[in-house]
């Protein structure tokens, strides 16, 4: 599951990279041609290819930086800046027909630092750049008022929103994933800690007792051996339903329920964004088969919440035989965890047997046979 918010944010990146990279070369096929045209000298054409190189060069890194978090603004972000408002200054004054506005330079930067400045500051900035650089456009090539300033505002607002927009649904992408390891970190820990509170129970009392009767007898067997060895008998008898009560803990948590694992398992895909179909016939197996189905459906269900981005998970049982098949696996999908492994281990030692492997139609297949 882990690689799905990152592929996201590739996809959101590499999206933008590529729409900021055709607005890129858009305008270095205009510059071209008006070299080819006279309208422009080499050395104006060189030093506008110069600003639109260093402005559209340091944009996929500002993208980059601004993902992470709200940074403050740094020194590429000026040097873009800067550039861009040099590019729109060497405007051509005989602007070509049914080709992008020099502004939108200076409105794609404004989006980009809206990914860096507060709401009010983005504002004041965008109305400070439409309006210089629009007003310096109409002096220079004679065009109406409306004809710059209506189009280029609504494009500074449009680009602004969906870069924000963008960056948005990668942060709510990032912080559900972050949100279901925290989850899943939690329930871990709380079960670590309720076993860790029973084995305090059972033993805090006990060994308690059987250290001052240890102490007791230690001090008594100079000076009074048949008290000494009743003590002793005591202390023998106390570790005696210590040891008992930790092996009947130790059995009740070893001891699932197979229908509250596959419950347990539909609530847990399901929140995980996993449709889940379950199917199982138990209802003639053992105990001892039903608590060993149980550890294969828990570890199975880990297994597709660590290891795969998975949308579909079936979960058949029928005549002892466990199949969960999932799709959402990677190229490289694992079958060999701690979890897993112990799994088989398990199994194997009651006569069953055991198998976790990819299948050719690219979904995950584990299988856990018990004995009825």
């Amino acid at each position: 599951m882990a690689a799905r918010p990152e592929t996201a944010r590739k996809i959101l990146l590499y999206w933008m990279d590529a729409a900021v990279m055709l607005l890129g070369v858009m305008f270095v096929v205009v510059i071209v041609i008006y070299l080819a045209d006279g309208r422009i000298s080499t050395l104006h054409a060189a030093a506008v290819l110069t600003c639109l190189l260093v402005c559209f060069g340091l944009f996929p890194s500002l993208l980059r930086d601004a993902y992470d978090a709200r940074p403050r603004p740094t020194p590429k972000l000026v040097v873009a800046g800067l550039s861009a408002a040099v590019a729109v200054a060497l405007v051509p004054r005989q602007p070509l027909e049914n080709v992008p506005t020099w502004l939108e330079i200076g409105v794609l930067w404004l989006s980009i630092a809206a990914l860096y400045l507060p709401w009010a500051v983005t504002l004041c900035l965008g109305v400070a750049v439409v309006g210089l650089a629009g007003g310096y456009v109409m002096a220079v090539t004679g065009e109406p008022w409306y004809g710059v300033l209506v189009p280029e505002t609504f494009s500074a607002v449009a680009l602004t929103v969906a870069m924000l927009v963008w960056r948005w649904i990668w942060w709510t992408i990032r912080d559900a994933h972050d949100s279901k390891e925290a989850k899943a970190r939690l329930a871990v820990s709380e079960e670590r800690l309720r076993f860790a509170r029973d084995l305090h129970d059972l033993l805090g009392h006990s060994l308690s007792v059987i250290t001052l009767k240890s102490e007791l007898a230690a001090k008594l067997a100079t000076k009074d051996a048949g008290r000494a060895d009743a003590e002793m008998a005591q202390v023998h008898r106390l570790a005696g339903e210590s040891l008992a009560e930790v092996q009947q803990a130790v059995h009740g948590y070893q001891t699932l329920d197979l229908d509250e694992e596959l419950a347990g398992a539909r609530v847990a895909l399901e929140a995980a964004g996993a449709r889940c179909l379950i199917d199982a016939r138990a209802d003639g197996l053992s105990p001892a088969a039903r608590t060993l189905l149980a550890w294969a459906v828990r570890e199975g269900t880990t297994n597709v919440l660590k290891h795969s981005a998975a949308t579909r998970c079936a979960i058949t049982i029928d005549g002892g035989v466990l199949e969960m098949i999932n799709d959402g696996v990677d190229g490289h999908p694992s079958a060999s965890g701690s979890g897993l492994r112990g799994l088989s281990e398990r199994l194997a030692t009651a006569g069953g047997s055991f198998s976790a492997r990819p299948t050719p139609a690219g979904e995950f297949l584990l299988r856990a046979a018990v004995p009825a």
